[in-house]
């Protein structure tokens, strides 16, 4: 799809992934439009500009997105917060970033993220991943918010046509934290080679992808990376002598995916089934 002649729209550039992603995306000799409601703490790299704007604001969304190949959306609320705090960026302004992409005939890169899926349990070791075409289980309201929108991605591609990736973020930093890190570490140099991948493929439809590094103690199995040619070359495993043992010490947060997300105003005396409609 790739055409640098037509600049890619990025939300949220004033965000740490944000960050990470203009100057290298730039250098890759793409011309980018940041946006974010906060400015842009560094300085502006060469074929850039940066606009701040609400993502509540349709119309300057609609302006911002104009000529534009692609949107990688990475804006709006990025931790939990009470509903009435997510409610406008994540799911009014996600529909902001849609109709934008609808009228440009842009595709949409959705950084969406594991708390979407944060109640699912951890593996029991015994290889048996979780796949991409697994049930929501959101951990929160951040994370419902991201199940949001990777359904509005679903109803944009079956409805309009707009094509859209939906990456679902592990825990991306400059490096692991945490155990849990091990398994859902994803580099920011991972990072920007997924966007690359993404701006270059042919042709996407709707995809789901899990947004980690190459980490054998992973989570995840199967998504639809092959639609991006996209592989990841990083690994957590180089930090496993530094954190391997920093853990919560918390039954709820170590027992799921979503680790502390999941155990952030928790009032269930026991834990829900795996299976979400079962009684037992």
């Amino acid at each position: 799809m790739t055409d640098k002649t037509r600049p890619v729209l990025l939300t949220g550039a004033s965000g740490n992934l944000g960050r990470a992603l203009a100057p290298a995306l730039t250098a890759a000799g793409y011309t980018l439009r940041l946006t974010d409601i906060a400015p842009f703490p560094d300085a502006v790299p060469g074929g850039a500009a940066f606009t701040k704007a609400d993502l509540n604001d349709g119309p300057t969304i609609l302006r911002l997105a104009e000529g534009c190949q692609a949107i990688l959306h990475f804006g709006g609320i990025s931790t939990e917060h009470p509903f009435e705090v997510v409610l406008g960026p994540n799911l009014r302004g996600l529909f902001h970033i849609y109709e934008a992409a609808r009228r440009e005939k842009a595709r949409v890169l959705f950084a969406s993220s594991n708390h979407a899926i944060g109640f699912h349990e951890r593996p029991a070791g015994n290889g048996e991943l979780l796949d991409a075409d697994c049930a929501f289980r959101p951990d929160s309201f951040y994370g419902l918010s991201k199940a949001y929108g990777e359904l509005m991605g679903r109803l944009y591609w079956d409805k309009h046509g707009v094509e859209n990736l939906n990456l679902r973020i592990g825990s991306s930093f400059p490096e692991p934290a945490d155990a849990r890190m091990l398994s859902t570490w994803l580099s920011y140099a991972d990072l920007a080679r997924c966007m690359e991948k993404f701006l270059e493929a042919p042709r996407i439809g709707h995809a789901v992808v899990w947004g980690a590094s190459k980490n054998p103690a992973t989570y995840w199995g199967k998504d639809h990376r092959d639609r991006i040619g996209w592989e990841p070359q990083d690994t957590a495993e180089a930090f496993r002598e530094k954190v391997g043992t920093k853990v919560s010490g918390d039954p709820v947060t170590e027992r799921y995916q979503g680790g502390g997300y999941t155990a952030m105003d928790y009032t269930r005396a026991t834990p829900s089934p795996k299976d979400q409609f079962s009684l037992d």
